[in-house]
């Protein structure tokens, strides 16, 4: 272990917490390159080899499975943007359907409008009709009055004594 201190001397210093380290104390970096080994360049390559090799094909697996995940992920997200917009479109036809039922609404209340409009057309036609029908009526009946009273005016005027001529 570069730089650190060995468990020995850890457990020293724990068990005498108020004990410093003194000049006769050996350092913690002391023998450490004495202590190793020396390492064979084939044994740590075989080494990296066995343990690449033991652990290569899960991490291949993982990594196609990932691979796999993520195509995945990306269908399943192009999906739903497409189940998005059917109900953005759902949103709209449910929109355009609320205009379509405004409309139809607003089309009866004019075909309503229209149909009062004719009745009542009818109606001050056929009052026309009955207000000449009066006034030539009373037309009629103010002439005939007129006519009644020239008679009348007539019959005086011959019941009325006239003198007699003299010859």
């Amino acid at each position: 272990m570069s730089g650190a201190e060995r468990p020995e001397e850890k457990e020293a210093a724990a068990a005498s917490p108020g004990r410093s380290l003194g000049p006769g104390d050996a350092s913690p970096d002391e023998g450490v390159v004495e202590d190793l080994p020396l390492i064979d360049e084939k044994a740590v390559e075989q080494l990296t080899e066995g343990l690449i090799s033991h652990y290569l094909p899960d991490l291949q697996r993982s990594k196609s499975a990932l691979q796999e995940l993520t195509q995945n992920q990306v269908v399943l997200l192009e999906t739903l943007e497409q189940e998005i917009s059917k109900f953005k479109e759902c949103n709209s036809i449910l929109d355009i359907n609320a205009l379509f039922s405004e409309a139809k609404h607003y089309h009866n209340k004019l075909v309503n409008i229209r149909n009062e409009m004719m009745m009542l057309h009818e109606k001050t036609s056929k009052l026309k009709k009955r207000a000449l029908k009066l006034q030539q009526k009373r037309q009629k009946e103010e002439l005939e009055r007129e006519q009644q009273r020239e008679k009348e005016l007539e019959r005086e005027k011959q019941l009325t004594a006239k003198p007699a001529r003299r010859t």
